[in-house]
């Protein structure tokens, strides 16, 4: 996950125009053809749209902005198990 793009996105497309990229993502991941890479890259594009619709909707409820990215990737960071 990348924090500018996730900005990025929440700044300049609608929460709709989102999910219909996550269908749309999820549809093409689907495909037998596809290799790892390919698997990979279009993972983080979803993970990325995913955290933007999260930030859509602290701003939503409330947040600012900046409040609500920064929410946003203490949860990423909180999720992942450090050792």
């Amino acid at each position: 996950m990348k924090l500018p793009v996730i900005r990025h996105i929440h700044r300049t497309t609608s929460v709709e125009a989102i999910q219909h990229a996550i269908q749309v993502l999820e549809n093409i991941s689907e495909a037998p053809s596809l290799k790892d890479e390919e698997h990979n890259v279009i993972g983080e594009l979803i993970s990325n749209l995913c955290g933007a619709l999260e930030v859509h909707q602290m701003v939503a409820d409330g947040m600012q902005e900046k409040d609500a990215c920064n929410a946003f990737m203490k949860k990423v960071m909180g999720s992942i198990d450090v050792k």
